[in-house]
C-alpha cells in the first residue's frame, strides 16, 4: 500500500524541510533553504515565502490537490504565527498541526499549540523533535504512515 502523501507548510526557517526528512527517514542533517516546491514520495516541501506572502497562495492550494493531507508546520520558538485565523479551513484536505523544535530551550509548546488551533485544523495538533524523535512516530501514525 502506497503512503499517502503530505504537503508542509510553515514559516522560512519553521522545520518544514528537517520534519519532511525525518518523517522518511532521511535523517535531519544536511538541510538547506527550500528554494522551490519539492516532490518526494511521500512528501511536498514548499518555501516558507509561499505561506509568508498572500499572492502565493493560489500555488498551496493547487498544489495541495497533489497530496493527502496537509502539515501546518509552527516553530515553537518562535512568539508569533504566519497563518492567518482559520487558514486551514480554505484547503479541502486533511488538515494536522505540527509543533517543531520542541527541545529547543527557547521553545514553547502550548504557545505553538495555541497558534496551530486558531487555524480551523480538522485534524490533531502535535508536538514534535525532528533531533530526539519526540512526536515523530504520533504524527507517522496520524498519516498512517506506520
Amino acid at each position: 500500500m502506497k503512503k499517502p502523501r503530505v504537503m508542509l507548510i510553515g514559516a522560512v526557517g519553521s522545520g518544514k524541510t528537517t520534519l519532511a526528512k525525518v518523517l522518511n527517514n532521511e535523517g535531519p542533517d544536511k538541510v538547506r533553504k527550500t528554494q522551490a516546491l519539492e516532490y518526494s514520495a511521500c512528501s511536498i516541501d514548499t518555501p516558507g515565502e509561499f505561506v509568508e506572502n498572500p499572492s502565493y497562495y493560489r500555488a498551496l492550494f493547487a498544489t495541495s490537490l497533489e497530496a493527502d493531507a496537509v502539515i501546518f508546520v509552527q516553530d515553537a520558538t518562535r512568539d508569533r504565527s504566519v497563518f492567518p485565523p482559520g487558514f486551514a479551513a480554505a484547503f479541502s484536505k486533511r488538515t494536522i498541526g505540527v509543533g517543531t523544535k520542541i527541545d529547543h530551550p527557547q521553545a514553547d509548546g502550548e504557545r505553538a499549540k495555541s497558534f496551530l488551533k486558531r487555524l480551523g485544523l480538522n485534524g490533531p495538533v502535535v508536538l514534535v523533535s525532528a533531533f530526539t524523535g519526540e512526536g515523530i512516530e504520533e504524527v507517522r501514525k496520524i498519516l498512517n504512515w506506520d
